[in-house]
């Protein structure tokens, strides 16, 4: 059994990156620029429209539903911040509604149905998502002659598991033994046919991105480790983890979404990366016992065990990611330590528990120090030159 240590202190004082920083940060590629969003009330997609609006963008987010009660599109306040439509990306007819009338010129496509133990008890519901979502997405950028640069999020998860101790390339075999996984892999397969052919010549230029596994404040999904460890230390209670040896790439929220953000701006900017696809994830992958013995220690009073009883089904022991790609093409990689990563978690959860109206802010506050933090080791997209 582990247990915590010391709580975190006060939340850090609120910080707009400022007209400014929106202007240099991704080469100003996002102000004044109409965005959209799917799943953006997703844990990813609503810390990706929180970052654009900081950017100066107009946010257009489109989604079925939330994904949790709560959750960080609903502590932020977001539904009031960005035009929030509620659709279903399985629905073609209402997705191309919104493209018409909103006409975006940049398009992050992040909704699915996210989670593998889901996808076992309910496979057509994640191949529809997941696949027939995802090209309807492609047929509306097919018609649309407003969109530039297009990023579709998969998943690392995309890539046949071969069990493999080292990180696994774009080039690698696709495929999958869930469900969740299959779908990510046909997901990407049909990218990479409409790029090539369908999209090819036109104005809009689209890339994929498979990333690592997010953590951050504000998730609450189901099945999830953090979030599991979360609701049962706030209720005093004793977390029960299923797999402590299973490692993971794990990294904070704001890594990927910078490397989705870059992705994007450079698309903007050049045809040259129009099909490709590309990873982001940390260097090196941890168990889930160190992850969350990292954590327990920055929550006063965390404690975790075992669960003998629990069963693993359809989920890898073992996954890396190679992102020597996004490193040599985009000059992108991830700065935050596992031990950040938990300060920076653990401050934003701590904060909502406590003051949950400031939650906004520190969401904001943290997307700065972020920035500040990458733009000191000189990242490209943090508007500091080239990557050190």
């Amino acid at each position: 059994m582990g247990t915590g240590g010391v709580g975190i202190g006060h939340a850090a004082a609120t910080l707009s990156m400022g007209p400014v920083a929106a202007a240099t940060t991704f080469g100003g590629a996002y102000r004044g620029q109409t965005v959209l969003i799917t799943g953006h009330t997703g844990f990813k997609g609503s810390w990706l429209a929180t970052w654009l609006l900081e950017l100066g963008a107009r946010v257009v987010g489109y989604s079925a539903y939330q994904p949790s009660v709560p959750s960080h599109f609903d502590a932020c306040g977001l539904a009031s911040r960005v035009v929030d439509v509620t659709g279903d990306i399985r629905d073609l007819k209402h997705l191309r509604a919104v493209f018409a009338e909103h006409r975006p010129e940049v398009v992050f496509h992040l909704a699915a149905q996210p989670l593998v133990r889901r996808s076992l008890e309910d496979p057509i519901t994640t191949f529809e998502t997941n696949v027939g979502g995802t090209v309807n997405m492609l047929e509306c950028l097919r018609e649309s002659d407003a969109v530039a640069a297009a990023v579709i999020v998969t998943s690392d998860k995309c890539y046949e598991n071969m069990g493999w101790p080292w990180g696994y390339r774009e080039t690698d075999r696709l495929g999958g033994q869930s469900p969740y996984s299959a779908s990510k892999a046909c997901a990407e397969l049909a990218c990479h046919a409409y790029a090539r052919s369908l999209l090819a010549g036109r104005r809009v230029r689209l890339a994929t991105a498979r990333a690592g596994n997010v953590l951050g404040g504000g998730d609450w999904a189901q099945d999830r480790i953090v979030p599991d460890c979360v609701r049962a230390w706030s209720g005093g209670r004793v977390a029960r983890i299923r797999s402590p040896r299973a490692t993971r790439p794990w990294q904070h929220v704001l890594e990927p979404l910078s490397g989705y953000l870059w992705l994007g701006a450079t698309l903007l900017a050049s045809p040259s990366f129009h099909g490709e696809a590309f990873n982001f994830g940390p260097p090196a992958s941890a168990s889930v016992s160190e992850l969350i013995d990292t954590i327990s220690r920055q929550w006063e009073g965390a404690a975790w065990e075992i669960d003998s009883a629990a069963v693993n089904v359809g989920e890898d022991v073992l996954l890396q990611l190679a992102c020597d790609k996004a490193l040599h093409m985009l000059g992108w990689r991830t700065v935050l330590t596992l031990e950040e990563i938990a300060r920076f978690t653990v401050e934003w959860y701590r904060t909502y528990y406590a003051r949950p109206h400031e939650v906004f802010e520190v969401s904001r506050a943290q997307i700065a120090r972020y920035t500040a933090d990458c733009a000191a080791r000189r990242l490209p997209w943090a508007g500091a030159g080239d990557a050190a």
